[in-house]
């Protein structure tokens, strides 16, 4: 077995650079194989124009797997095979878990499965996330719901990971290892 090579999350507010940074990190390790891992479900145009937006930004030697909950699955299917992986993003994830109705068991099963799908992963791996929990408390029950369950999926994630960079205006900032 080749040596595991490190997870990195990159955390954000909307808009911060999350997805820039992630992607070109990801290319600064990739050799032939790069995959990025989509769990966007477009639902409207403005989401198509981004999606297009980020494929035309990653450019044609990015193979695209779409996948909206079950990321574990790709991860896994990918792990021995992809020089680099890149799934943007988790709080999109999270959102089309809720829009399945999962429960808060099912959101940590597949939480649970992602992190060991992850340990086990031979190539770099690159999760981007929104930061969530800085904004006012939400008026609704869902959204603080949905803002409570990415903090959680977010602290989870930052534990398993090897290294956690923070977004902020465009500027990446290493939060894990402490420099």
């Amino acid at each position: 077995m080749t040596d595991i090579h490190p997870i990195t999350l990159v955390i954000g507010g909307c808009r911060s650079g999350k997805s820039r940074y992630a992607l070109n990190a990801a290319n600064a390790f990739a050799g032939g194989s790069k995959v990025f891992l989509a769990t966007s479900v477009p639902r409207d145009r403005e989401m198509e124009q981004r999606v297009h937006s980020h494929q035309a930004e990653r450019g044609r030697d990015w193979q695209t797997v779409e996948e909206p909950v079950k990321i574990h699955e790709k991860i896994t299917a990918h792990a021995d095979t992809a020089d680099v992986i890149l799934v943007d993003c988790l709080t999109l994830w999270l959102s089309n878990m809720l829009a399945a109705n999962m429960d808060e068991a099912g959101i940590q099963t597949c939480l649970d499965r992602t992190v060991q799908a992850l340990s086990q992963t031979r190539c770099p791996v690159f999760l981007v996330t929104n930061e969530v929990g800085c904004a006012i408390v939400p008026e609704n029950s869902l959204a603080r719901r949905f803002r409570d369950l990415a903090g959680m999926v977010n602290q989870q994630m930052a534990q398993a990971a090897d290294q956690v960079v923070l977004t902020v205006a465009g500027i990446a900032l290493q939060i894990k290892p402490e420099r």
